[in-house]
């Protein structure tokens, strides 16, 4: 029997690894790493999450990309599986951008999501 290695549920562009690795820096807190999650919220029905996380937590997923250690919700797997999160610089805006293959839609205004659960090959 052989086994495959496991996709990344997320992986990080070069900018958002080098944003990430900035602001853990500058951070006051002990940070072991990124916690990247969902919510309900927002007219389109999902809102991304992001916070520092200052330990691991149980069943949370871990991916290591880039140098930056992202820990993601258990509950968000699904819905962020493969997803790359960027980090734009525009003319009069900069942030994260997760460009995510299960998400069916968007609201105006860019705060929130429709997102599908990616499905599980067989």
């Amino acid at each position: 029997m052989t086994t495959r290695e496991r996709p990344k549920v997320m992986t990080l562009t070069e900018d958002a690894a080098q944003r990430i690795k900035t602001i853990m820096a500058n951070s006051d807190d002990d940070v072991v790493g990124l916690r990247v999650g969902i919510k309900k919220g927002g007219c389109a029905g999902m809102e991304y999450t992001m916070e520092y996380a200052s330990e691991q937590r149980q069943h949370e997923e871990v991916v290591v990309d880039k140098g930056v250690r992202i820990l993601i919700e258990p509950k968000a797997v699904l819905f962020l599986l493969g997803t790359e999160m960027d980090y734009r610089t525009e003319k009069l805006s900069s942030g994260f951008v997760f460009n995510n293959p299960n998400e069916t839609s968007a609201c105006g205004c860019g705060e929130s999501v429709a997102i599908t659960p990616a499905k599980l090959d067989a």
